[in-house]
């Protein structure tokens, strides 16, 4: 839990690398508050079967997409590329496995343009 409370503490930090646990452990937690939020949605009735999403988890989506952002392009920082990578996820099938290959690859090794590897700092 504590690596998704780190993302939220750096809510719209786009400089800096992420490593790998950072990023799947946010969005891990991030499914399991989603999956909660829509059986709630759907206990209270509050679920809309045409648009796909409650209330709870629409506001819950939109106050987690800035954060989410944020982390997907420290991730691709940490393998070394740029974060406009992300905009490749917008081309249908082919964006989406291109980015789950990158999100799963290891940290550049040392310091790169984007800073130090998260792996070598010593907290």
């Amino acid at each position: 839990m504590n690596w998704y409370l780190d993302v939220l503490k750096k809510y719209a930090v786009f400089s800096g690398r992420a490593r790998r646990k950072e990023y799947w452990y946010f969005y891990l937690f991030n499914t399991i508050i989603e999956v909660a939020l829509m059986l709630v949605d759907y206990m209270v009735g509050w679920y809309s079967i045409e648009g796909g999403i409650g209330v709870l988890s629409a506001i819950y989506v939109l106050g987690i997409m800035i954060p989410g952002i944020a982390v997907s392009i420290r991730r691709l920082h940490d393998t070394g590329r740029s974060g406009w990578w992300l905009l490749i996820g917008l081309i249908p099938f082919i964006g989406a496995i291109v980015l789950l290959v990158f999100m799963v690859q290891d940290s550049k090794p040392g310091e790169n343009e984007y800073g130090p590897n998260p792996k070598e700092v010593i907290v």
